[in-house]
């Protein structure tokens, strides 16, 4: 764990920031560096001064800039920080819009403190043991979820399947390519071809379509495509997993 993580917040809440100071301000490792209540002053300070920071506490809603706009300023500039933001909303809607940004965690306002300084050390880890204990999760909780929708895992299907959800949640720019990038990386892997990882790819989803938990289905998928007409393609499966992932990653909020 670093000695010392230090912590720019950003929040237009002047009780917040001021509570938010005191519970840290002796901590060993936690160092709140700057406190700041407008967004427009908030991405000045990140664009000019970012190497005083370690990690950003960002609300979404603040004056002048809002969070998401400071997000894609960041990605922009290639700026890449720690960001634990805090919201009192939990519409499905801005927390998909938040998962296009490598964020970590997202928390929902009344802030529990000792949660919140949980996560922040959680983030202090290093980064190699990061790494490996958050793939070991995302596999268990892929094939927990393939199971949940009736893929039995002897089946080659599944198999690939679970690679190409784990490569698209990985890296989501990979949905234009899975004909040209995921399935030639899945067939080198397991010594075939494209064209079979597809074919086994599209019967794992058809023997999903029939055994699957349906309420499970119509949960993930029902947005998605025309459950009660029609299975996904093979991009919209992989992809809709992906996502589904990445969301239940932001709303880790006190697991």
């Amino acid at each position: 764990m670093k000695t010392q993580i230090n912590v720019l917040v950003v929040d237009d809440n002047e009780v917040a920031l001021n509570e938010m100071s005191k519970y840290f301000s002796s901590h060993a490792v936690i160092n709140i560096v700057k406190t700041i209540k407008t967004g427009k002053e908030a991405l000045d300070y990140i664009l000019n001064n970012s190497n005083t920071f370690d990690l950003i506490l960002m609300d979404i809603i603040m004056p002048e800039i809002d969070g998401l706009t400071i997000l894609e300023e960041m990605k922009n500039h290639n700026i890449k920080k720690n960001v634990i933001v805090l919201s009192s909303f939990k519409k499905e809607s801005t927390i998909k819009l938040l998962s296009e940004y490598d964020i970590d965690y997202y928390l929902l306002k009344p802030l529990d403190y000792q949660i919140l300084e949980k996560r922040i050390l959680d983030i202090a880890t290093p980064a190699e043991e990061e790494t490996e204990y958050k793939d070991t999760k995302i596999e268990l909780e892929i094939s927990k979820l393939l199971h949940s929708l009736g893929i039995p895992s002897h089946i080659r299907g599944y198999q690939y399947i679970r690679e190409s959800v784990y490569m698209m949640y990985q890296n989501p720019d990979m949905l234009g390519g899975i004909t040209k990038t995921i399935y030639p990386e899945i067939a080198h892997k397991f010594d075939t071809t494209a064209s079979r990882v597809e074919r086994a790819i599209r019967h794992a989803i058809e023997v999903s379509w029939s055994r699957g938990d349906y309420e499970l289905m119509d949960e993930i998928f029902g947005h998605s495509v025309d459950f009660d007409r029609s299975k996904p393609t093979n991009s919209e499966f992989i992809a809709t997993l992906a996502d589904t992932l990445r969301l239940n990653k932001k709303l880790a909020i006190g697991l």
